[in-house]
């Protein structure tokens, strides 16, 4: 096993950013903190809907790879955060090739990488792993959204809402975390059916063989946490554990999830790095 050691105060003068292009006029953009150690791998975090590479959980993140050595790279997907786009035009399959595109391009070619993802960023990094198996060793999600804009999200649309989907081809819908509504495109929650991870007939957990992860909330009313049992028992190929939170909610975010979240990211860089 390798040391790992710890980094110097001021974690995020020690980042590099950037922007990748993407398309004609967007951009992905992008935070990095380079490996200190030798076969350390790269922590890249994948941020839920409508939420950023700046978020408390992103920051987290960040500062415990500088403590282990670990690289770390940040990215908002196409619309959010300070990447160009609305978040009304993306999709699943949209913000998946941004993954991919991040990992290839920014992460340090000879570097392992784990993944981490929150809500929604939990289902693209199955999608991400399951598609480049030979870059990814670990992956950690918090509260994982498989399918939810399939199976969740349309059935909590009252008629109304419903009405207003059909007609204009996209409703804003009220949110718990801010003030104002976020906008939810019928092509989100149709195109989304491409990329299922649960059906009965997806094979893409199939393909996953690295060790995961997964950290889920009892009490949170968003996505059930037994989403997350449903992962850990279709993750056939993989070893994956589930450590559940019994007064958690969806955010995860205080400081004892938080807390649980660097914990459990430092034992999957042990583990890879043997």
């Amino acid at each position: 096993m390798r040391n790992f050691c710890i980094a110097p105060s001021g974690t995020a003068g020690l980042e590099t950013s950037g922007r990748l292009a993407r398309e004609a006029t967007n951009f992905i953009a992008w935070s990095r903190l380079e490996p200190r150690v030798d076969g350390a791998p790269t922590l890249v975090f994948l941020p839920g809907f409508r939420s950023s590479m700046d978020g408390q959980k992103a920051l987290t993140l960040r500062d415990r790879a500088a403590t282990l050595g670990c690289g770390c790279l940040r990215f908002d997907y196409f619309g959010h955060g300070r990447s160009t786009g609305e978040p009304m035009d993306g999709t699943i399959g949209r913000w998946r090739g941004d993954a991919l595109a991040v990992i290839d391009a920014v992460a340090p070619a000879e570097a392992k990488v784990v993944l981490v993802g929150s809500s929604m960023g939990g289902w693209l990094a199955l999608l991400a792993a399951a598609a480049r198996p030979a870059r990814v060793a670990g992956i950690a999600t918090i509260a994982a959204a498989p399918d939810f804009t399939v199976d969740l999200l349309p059935a909590r649309l009252t008629p109304a809402q419903r009405a207003t989907l059909d007609r204009d081809g996209h409703v804003s819908l009220p949110t718990p975390y801010g003030p104002d509504p976020y906008p939810v495109s019928r092509a989100l929650l149709t195109e989304g059916g491409n990329h299922r991870v649960l059906a009965p007939n997806s094979t893409v957990l199939e393909t996953i063989a690295c060790p995961v992860r997964l950290i889920h909330g009892i009490c949170d009313t968003d996505i059930p946490w037994q989403r997350s049992a449903a992962l850990t028992e279709k993750l056939s190929h993989a070893p994956a554990r589930l450590r559940l939170v019994h007064d958690g909610d969806h955010r995860l975010s205080r400081p004892v999830d938080l807390g649980l979240l660097g914990a459990t990211v430092e034992d999957l860089v042990r583990l890879v790095s043997r």
